[in-house]
């Protein structure tokens, strides 16, 4: 069996990503990694940091998002598949930039994808996620975080990421997906205030334009405010290996407590009464929530 890891990147450095620790985390299980990288702003230095993994498994795709402003969000989902089109592997192992794998799960994950190799019905493996929220001790658990995701799909069948590359399809059809046994840290929202409002203002940009970014983004505070920490789940367990450096280098612990009043994000009523509804009576699983795949019971 032969898996193949596969993302894509671009201003990687200037928005604070782990693109390194992403690509180290999967790839002791990977025959090789695939990856697309966009041209970045002037200074971006996510090639050169890719580049320094310094294994020969990793293979860089060189791209141009040319037709970001026309495809919005979806040029995300162009970049991923322009990576998935040259991944040679039996299964195609897919992680974004700010997500990590915790190398307890390499073996499961590994071990899975070769016992599920000849069961064609499965068409790709779905992960459960951890979404850290302002550090690496908070996370959402409330309704609207997507508690699972499929990472990984097998490769020739068709499949794609659609959208904004959250996910994938074959065509218009949800795939068939076995659990992966296995925990994805999705580490989006961690990171110092000024970059995380950078990060957000780029995303709106891609999405929306320029100018439409400038008018949303033009009279916000420099730093984003995550808002009342001590309302969070917090983790007790382990940090990825391939995650100490960074987390050892955490400088805006004390920007993340705001005593006055909080601006950051507030949720619905509906939002608030439905998380309390998921975890009084279901346990945190959450209810009528989206899911973009048919999983298998019995795989």
């Amino acid at each position: 069996m032969k898996l193949s890891g596969f993302s894509f990147a671009r201003n990687a450095d200037k928005l604070g990503y782990p693109i390194a620790e992403s690509i180290a985390s999967i790839l002791p299980v990977c025959d090789e990694f695939v990856i697309a990288i966009g041209a970045g702003d002037a200074g971006d230095r996510t090639r050169d940091i890719v580049a320094a993994v310094g294994s020969s498994k990793v293979r860089i795709i060189d791209t141009v998002w040319t037709d970001r402003d026309t495809l919005k969000g979806a040029v995300y989902s162009q970049q991923t598949n322009i990576a998935l089109s040259q991944c040679t592997g039996d299964w195609c192992f897919y992680l974004q930039a700010d997500e990590v794998l915790h190398e307890r799960y390499l073996d499961i994950v590994r071990t899975r994808c070769e016992r599920l190799l000849g069961d064609g019905r499965v068409e790709g493996l779905l992960f459960s996620y951890k979404h850290f929220w302002g550090d690496y001790t908070h996370f959402q658990n409330s309704h609207g975080w997507y508690p699972y995701e499929i990472r990984i799909v097998r490769n020739n069948i068709g499949a794609q990421s659609f959208g904004d590359a959250q996910s994938f399809r074959r065509g218009e059809k949800k795939l068939r997906v076995a659990l992966a046994n296995a925990e994805m840290f999705h580490y989006g929202y961690v990171r110092h205030p000024r970059l995380m409002q950078r990060r957000n203002a780029e995303i709106e940009t891609t999405y929306h334009g320029e100018a439409e970014a400038r008018k949303m983004f033009g009279h916000r505070p420099a730093q984003f405010d995550f808002g009342p920490m001590e309302k969070l789940a917090v983790y007790k367990g382990t940090q990825p290996k391939v995650m100490e450096k960074r987390i050892s280098e955490m400088d805006w612990k004390e920007l993340l407590y705001n005593k006055g009043k909080s601006t950051g994000p507030r949720k619905s009523l509906k939002h608030r009464i439905l998380t309390w509804i998921e975890k009084t009576f279901f346990g945190g699983r959450q209810v009528g929530g989206y899911k973009n795949y048919i999983l298998l019971k019995d795989v």
